[in-house]
């Protein structure tokens, strides 16, 4: 029988490749997972009632639970999330600061998507002053805020960043407020309000997957090719070596 003998570097490599790429795979199926409860959560808390917003704090997980609320907007403290794509057009999203009355909250409300096209001027948007009776739906990130450019604690207003963590602003305002972010619903405060579910489907996560996988299992075909091929030709150099003498 034919020896196997890939050599040392060969084993050094697949050993230290390998379970990095059995890892990857594992990883993103279990992110797949991850993504399919979360669409399934989402579809099931779409067509309940909203809940009153003294609730919030009886519930362990409000991830996409809907909420009524009556209260006012605080104009003065508006943050815009920047880098916010629509349709291959820049702009923002608007989040704004809301007392509800009913429970004396104070909550972060998304009022959804603003075009920006031209960053020399400012982008408009209006504050309604009257007391308002709306309905919005908890958003939970599935990952941590990550902030490229965070703006300095007591900087002018409204901020402009590229992520926001409701538990870290309340402490700015000298406040109590819900920790997560309430996705505005229709109504006579929103602007654009199509967000995607997830950024990325479970199909994708599959994909990739399945990528790294076909990557692991290419890698041990490679090895075993290469230390059988390996073998026969020291086995063939032997021979010709000893014809030779």
């Amino acid at each position: 029988m034919r020896r196997f003998r890939p050599g040392w570097i060969p084993t050094l490599v697949v050993l230290a490749l390998l379970p990095g790429l059995i890892a990857l795979g594992c990883w993103q199926l279990g992110r797949a997972e991850e993504k399919r409860v979360l669409l399934a959560t989402y579809a099931e808390r779409r067509v309940e009632a909203p809940i009153a917003t003294a609730q919030l704090a009886s519930n362990d997980d409000n991830a996409f639970r809907r909420v009524h609320l009556y209260g006012r907007f605080d104009a003065e403290h508006s943050v815009l999330l920047d880098n916010r794509m629509r349709d291959g057009q820049a702009g923002v999203e608007l989040l704004q600061p809301f007392h509800d009355q009913a429970s004396g909250q104070w909550l972060l409300i998304n009022r959804g998507w603003l075009p920006w096209p031209d960053r020399r001027v400012p982008v408009h948007f209006n504050t309604p002053p009257q007391a308002l009776a709306l309905d919005a739906s908890v958003y939970v990130s599935p990952g941590s805020t990550f902030q490229l450019h965070p703006d300095p604690e007591g900087g002018q207003w409204p901020h402009l960043l590229t992520a926001v963590d409701a538990a870290q602003l309340w402490p700015q305002l000298a406040r109590e407020g819900y920790a997560h972010e309430l996705r505005l619903e229709p109504g006579p405060a929103a602007y654009r309000l199509d967000w995607p579910v997830v950024a990325m489907g479970p199909e994708k996560h599959l994909g990739y997957a399945v990528q790294w996988f076909a990557l692991a299992g290419a890698l041990v075909l490679l090895y075993l090719y290469f230390g059988w091929h390996h073998n026969k030709e020291k086995r063939h150099g032997h021979r010709h070596s000893t014809g030779r003498a």
